[in-house]
């Protein structure tokens, strides 16, 4: 009987952290999704107005760290591309979009294109060759 327990006790740790990994692995990372199926936001939707050749749009919330340095990074990007404009939006002021796009954590960056189309989503502190990168999808 006692050389049951300590073999169920490792599986049981086993299961654990097979279940943990994953989540380690991906931690602290940026998780990049593709299209939305075509979903397009609006400056009304926004609260601020789109670029010309693309739009970089931030979910945050007010306590998130990430979140403003994901501000600077997003900030100076726009700063570099001609036509490209950075938007932040609130999700604790804008809890009906947030639902409706599906923004499960903070901070989400949406880069939209022209005409307002999702064509790259992404989650976590982004980096700035990233960024520039995810534009070239929606210039």
């Amino acid at each position: 009987m006692y050389g049951v327990r300590p073999v169920v006790c490792r599986a049981v740790l086993a299961a654990a952290g097979a279940h943990e990994e994953p989540y380690g692995r991906r931690k602290g990372r940026t998780r990049v999704r593709g299209h939305d199926d075509g979903r397009r936001l609006g400056a009304a939707e926004l609260g601020g107005e789109l670029g010309e050749r693309a739009t970089l749009v931030q979910f945050s919330s007010a306590f998130c760290a990430p979140c403003r340095a994901t501000r600077r990074v997003l900030a100076g990007v726009a700063g570099m591309v001609p036509g490209v404009t950075h938007v932040e939006v609130d999700a604790e002021a804008h809890l009906d979009l947030v639902r409706e796009l599906e923004i499960l954590k903070t901070p989400t960056v949406l880069v939209l294109d022209a005409g307002g189309r999702v064509v790259r989503r992404a989650t976590g502190q982004p980096r700035t060759a990233d960024v520039i990168a995810a534009l070239g999808e929606a210039v």
